[in-house]
């Protein structure tokens, strides 16, 4: 199933080498080295893809929970969203992604803050990308 969209903006990033070369985007804002991590055997010395998916995701995340709070009157100031994404093999003998959502919400009422949470999992663009794809799971911290 393909979803249209009205394009507002492409970011574009060169891989060399795979796992153990370099991103860069064609802007120069971001170039760095990437490794496989220790526990996968690599040197760990460079960030890896992983990293890279969840610093993406916990910003993404992050800026959808604001819009939402906003419509909502809610107050997050403090908050955070910290992205744990997980690479393993799969039961094909694949390997596969899952990613779990920390959301802090210091001040805002638990139920608050679990509907606002909910809420922007249905907005954020990586979680529209994800979903149905790899396990996602969202909680409260």
């Amino acid at each position: 199933m393909s979803q249209s969209l009205d394009v507002l903006y492409v970011a574009v990033a060169t891989a060399e080498n795979g796992r153990d070369g370099r991103v860069a985007t064609d802007d120069g804002k971001l170039d760095v080295v990437v490794n496989m991590p220790q526990a996968m055997g690599g040197s760990g010395v460079g960030t890896n893809p992983e990293q890279l998916f969840a610093a993406g995701y916990s910003a993404c995340f992050q800026g959808a929970l604001g819009l939402v709070a906003r419509q909502a009157g809610v107050s997050i100031t403090g908050s955070l969203v910290t992205a744990r994404v997980s690479i393993g093999k799969t039961h094909d003998g694949g390997l596969g992604l899952a990613v779990e959502m920390q959301v802090s919400l210091p001040g805002v009422d638990p139920a608050v803050a679990g509907g606002l949470v909910e809420k922007a999992h249905q907005v954020c663009p990586y979680s529209n990308a994800t979903r149905g794809n790899i396990d996602v799971a969202l909680s409260l911290v």
